[in-house]
């Protein structure tokens, strides 16, 4: 008879971790779904609509993983570089393979063409978002030099609360989880998706006429920028005055309205992101579960849309309180826990 090792706390926290990490991953849920759909594909003898789904689904989550990442590296030029290289070779790779009609798969064997087919489809979506991403990049160029011509706007600052025991910051956050937002974004993917897709089947004529790479263009600014901007519009309607203060024993929350009080001993998650469109912060504890997003917020008048750095004393609060600590590569996220 065996003796089981039992399971220590690190190993536990290690193995959620891990757990999480993967969760939040869209390039690794992205590699899956295109996995599934390409066994799919070469099990089957036609593309049914399901697998169909796990294409574009996963072609736009490893793109939207891609153009996080480019959108994280310094120094800026070279994250534009990246961004813009990869969108021009993947889209100069689709229009060679649309216009070849099918002579460069023909020699190939039937499985590594139903993997290559399945590739080519997962291809449009992550394009899609890769030349919107790359339009975001554009609006932000031009605002940055509008900018120019009047004061550049500041990020929001902490500041001693009046007749309180801490500091406080004032901004504009939406009341939105990161996985609410996840879910969002990849409804809009696949109706888009399933909407380009009928336009395509309803006007087949013309698009053999137009040839792949106006079609891609005109799909571009028909179907994908109407939908980007009313997604934007629609998040940014949502924005709530927020503020946050750490006191000597508690944090308090205010989004719109609502106010919240944690104390430290009670608290037993917070994120707090500084910079992105996800800049953000995340609370949990003392019957409170919150999430605010100040990056896709439409920031106060001479303000961005980001979080100053955590202070010090913060630091030292929560520690004492029995919250471990976590950050990432270059500070822009600390992570606290309770173990």
């Amino acid at each position: 008879m065996t003796d089981t090792v039992p399971e220590t706390t690190s190993e536990r926290r290690l193995r959620r971790e891990i757990g999480r990490r993967f969760v939040r991953a869209p390039f690794a849920w992205g590699l899956l779904l295109l996995v599934a759909a390409m066994v799919w594909t070469v099990a089957g003898d036609d593309l049914s609509f399901f697998p169909f789904l796990l294409m574009l689904v996963g072609g736009w989550s490893v793109a939207f993983s891609f153009v996080n990442a480019t959108m994280e590296m310094r120094p800026v030029r070279a994250g534009v570089a990246v961004h813009l290289g990869v969108g021009v070779c993947l889209t100069a790779v689709m229009v060679v393979v649309i216009r070849s009609d099918g002579v460069l798969l023909a020699g190939l064997p039937e499985p590594i063409r139903a993997i290559v087919v399945v590739l080519q489809i997962a291809a449009g979506p992550a394009a899609g978002w890769i030349w919107l991403g790359l339009l975001s990049r554009l609006t932000d160029l031009i605002g940055h030099r509008d900018a120019k011509k009047r004061p550049p706007p500041t990020a929001p600052e902490w500041e001693r609360e009046n007749g309180g025991d801490g500091s406080g910051v004032e901004f504009s956050a939406l009341d939105l989880r990161m996985r609410t937002l996840t879910l969002v974004i990849v409804g809009v993917v696949l109706v888009v998706g399933v909407a380009a897709t009928a336009l395509l089947i309803a006007f087949d004529d013309t698009v053999m006429r137009l040839g792949a790479r106006l079609v891609i263009i005109l799909m571009g600014a028909a179907v994908g920028l109407p939908v980007y901007l009313l997604l934007r519009g629609a998040l940014r309607r949502r924005t709530l005055s927020c503020s946050v203060a750490f006191g000597n024993d508690e944090l308090r929350i205010r989004a719109g309205t609502a106010m919240h009080r944690i104390p430290f001993r009670q608290l037993q998650h917070l994120v707090w992101r500084t910079r992105s469109d996800y800049a953000r912060i995340e609370v949990r504890g003392a019957g409170v579960d919150l999430s605010l997003i100040a990056g896709l917020a439409a920031p106060p008048p001479g303000r961005t849309g980001e979080l100053p750095a955590l202070p010090r004393r913060v630091f030292r609060r929560l520690e004492l309180a029995g919250l471990s600590v976590e950050r990432s590569r270059r500070d822009e996220v600390v992570t606290f826990r309770r173990p």
